[in-house]
């Protein structure tokens, strides 16, 4: 296993993405509020020798932006509007990549202030300050009349970077025909999940057992953000599109060059809880994705221009939700819904025209008054913020025109008495028809939740021989631990495995006695299957499931957690082994016909396994968690894998990391 620390090491092995060039990134202005200049010349030129030995092999030289995000620039004024000097002293101290905080408080002081020198910020008779208030009161000034969206709905400031337009590369595809044949054929990776169906699984081969030992990383760009980063990436023609919370970027696959960026300022401030995005979805030459503060937005996926911008959820802050989930594209419909059950969100999911954003059609997964399952709940008032948001992925039956959701937790989370009842539509499996969003079927798995288990998963859609006959299955899976195998035909419930610790799961959760320290229950809040679920491979006949196992005491909620990546045999529900992993497993999952699964741990290990038998044959560590996507893919007939490090939510305690794409191939 080999460890990076810092970018100095990270540069020895990484192929180094071409610097953008002076005129690319003018320089932006920045001052103090206060008269007074903040720094000494002999504290900036400490800082300029430590960026030099430090930083530089990452962000540039100049300051301009290499394998990560540039330092001065409208980038940089984009990012920085309205932000201090103590904001951007904690966000200096991440670094270097993979080392945060292995300098000196000095030392890091120093590195701010050649920043801010660099941004136009003039030196005085005293050192920039370690003192919280006087940093405040240093801020980064942007370049005037940056970005205005053009509509009048459109939402926050917004800017595009085009380093290089792609437009006649990717045309104006995806097409539909194109993406209803995203199965195995294809060698791109056109869906979060890589096609409809959600099965993260493609007929790719060069990488092997026998030479998976081999991969080593080509390239990376990080994004220069410390949000979480569970970002599962598209790629298409050899150009990769990617989102965090506040950017949306487009990449060379195999080089990690920057095609374009798109950066925008949140309505929202950045204590607001929602704090990721993941993913987006490509068509007809647009790149679509919803943001946390509640908006749909379109780009030009050629050039990262705004083509429409909607406000689709309202105030994100007074019930409105914001959008985590990566949408889901058909004809001319986009369909996307809110996150933040726990953020006085009544959920929904809703279709787009994918050509003006306008709104077609929308399903309450909490029934309105006189709605089917309205009479689960206990009154209106119930209802009016109960939770049940949509932010885990979609998957497609394109032959029925079946659209299958995965819906999340009710609330209160653990205070069932406030909403007696089974609490339609949470923690279900819902089946709606696309074009319509009329209900078709649904599953409840944990009628009337008491313990926040979300359902995360209403995929992969597959078919496989059960019991003598060919039958058309689909996974629902969730926090509560349990893989549940359905026919979409009969909607019969065929078979259920766990896939982590369970315990103490029917008792609701304030009836659990606390008289003797507590009682442990498994999995707790934030364990099970999260946001990336299984991966089904039609060789192997299995599925891949990954799992958090995070148990709770209701005394100290926080208690060690690990996890586990499960094969079972799809068509009868037995476990064929398991990988334990030391800290719980949220990464994406992938697999492929050469019999291999690619996985990530928060640890930072990229995992290579074989398919059949569960053994590791490869481990790489990034230097950061790995709770995104994992992808593979071939350009220019050469096969690469993909892989997003970077922050986690601070309850999976793992160490701080920036969102960073790291691609890997053979020599």
């Amino acid at each position: 296993m080999r460890q990076f620390i810092g970018c100095a090491v990270l540069l020895a092995t990484f192929w180094i993405a071409r610097p953008a060039s002076a005129q690319e990134h003018p320089t932006v202005v920045a001052a103090a509020i206060e008269p007074q200049a903040p720094m000494t010349i002999a504290q900036v030129r400490r800082g300029a020798e430590l960026y030099a030995g430090k930083c530089a092999n990452c962000h540039g030289e100049k300051l301009e932006g290499k394998t990560s995000t540039p330092l001065t620039g409208p980038q940089f004024a984009g990012k920085w509007t309205e932000q201090n000097g103590k904001d951007l002293f904690d966000r200096v101290r991440t670094m270097p990549y993979g080392a945060a905080n292995s300098l000196s408080g000095g030392q890091y002081l120093d590195l701010t202030a050649f920043i801010l020198s660099r941004n136009g910020s003039e030196t005085g008779p005293g050192d920039l300050s370690a003192d919280a208030a006087a940093l405040k009161r240093v801020k980064v000034v942007p370049l005037p009349g940056a970005g205005a969206p053009s509509q009048a709905d459109a939402g926050p400031a917004s800017r595009t970077t085009t380093v290089r337009a792609i437009s006649d590369i990717i045309g104006i595809g995806p097409s539909q025909d194109e993406l209803t044949g995203a199965g195995a054929t294809t060698t791109d990776w056109l869906f979060t999940n890589h096609d409809y169906q959600g099965q993260r699984f493609l007929d790719l081969d060069q990488i092997t057992p026998a030479n998976v030992a081999g991969l080593h990383p080509v390239c990376m760009y990080q994004v220069g953000d410390m949000n979480p980063f569970p970002t599962n990436p598209l790629i298409y023609k050899g150009q990769m599109f990617i989102t965090s919370r506040d950017a949306t970027v487009s990449l060379d696959a195999a080089t990690c060059k920057v095609n374009w960026r798109y950066d925008r300022k949140s309505r929202v401030p950045v204590s607001y809880g929602l704090k990721m995005n993941r993913g987006a979805a490509l068509k007809d030459g647009k790149l679509i994705f919803g943001t946390h503060d509640g908006f749909l937005i379109a780009l030009d996926a050629g050039t990262g221009k705004e083509i429409w911008v909607r406000d689709i959820s309202g105030d994100p802050q007074n019930g409105g939700g914001g959008i985590t989930m990566a949408p889901l594209l058909y004809d001319d419909l986009v369909i996307v819904g809110p996150a933040g059950s726990e953020l006085d969100v009544k959920g929904w999911i809703g279709a787009f025209k994918l050509s003006t954003g306008e709104p077609v059609w929308r399903f309450n997964t909490i029934p309105d008054d006189n709605e089917p399952g309205a009479d689960t709940w206990p009154s209106h008032a119930a209802r009016a913020h109960g939770g049940g948001s949509v932010w885990g992925s979609l998957a497609l039956d394109v032959a029925k025109g079946q659209l299958f959701l995965p819906v999340s937790n009710p609330t209160p989370d653990f205070d069932g008495d406030a909403r007696k009842g089974d609490n339609l539509y949470t923690c279900s499996i819902i089946v709606l028809d696309i074009r319509t969003g009329k209900l078709v079927w649904y599953y409840q798995v944990t009628p009337h939740d008491t313990h926040d288990y979300d359902l995360t998963q209403a995929n992969p859609l597959f078919s496989a021989i059960v019991a003598g006959k060919m039958r058309n299955l689909v996974v629902a899976a969730g926090k509560e631990g349990t893989v549940h195998v359905l026919d979409r035909d009969t909607h019969e419930h065929l078979y259920e495995v766990p896939v982590t610790t369970r315990q103490n799961t029917a008792k609701p959760w304030i009836a659990i006695d606390t008289t003797k320290g507590g009682e442990r229950v498994c999995p707790g809040a934030i364990g099970g299957v999260q946001w990336n679920g299984p991966a089904y491979n039609p060789g192997t006949g299995m599925l891949y499931v990954n799992a958090a196992d995070f148990c709770a005491i209701t005394k100290d909620p926080i208690e060690k957690s690990t996890g586990w990546l499960t094969a079972i045999d799809a068509a009868t529900g037995k476990v064929t082994w398991r990988y334990a992993s030391q800290r719980p497993m949220l990464s994406a999952v992938t697999s492929t016909s050469a019999k291999l699964v690619f996985a990530g741990e928060l640890t930072g290990n990229l995992l290579a396994i074989g398919a059949e038998d569960g053994k590791v044959l490869y481990s790489f560590n990034v230097g950061g968690p790995i709770t995104g996507g994992v992808a593979t893919y071939l350009v220019g007939q050469k096969q690469y894998v993909a892989t997003m490090s970077g922050a986690a939510n601070s309850f999976w305690r793992a160490n701080p990391g920036s969102s960073t794409v790291i691609v890997f191939a053979l020599p």
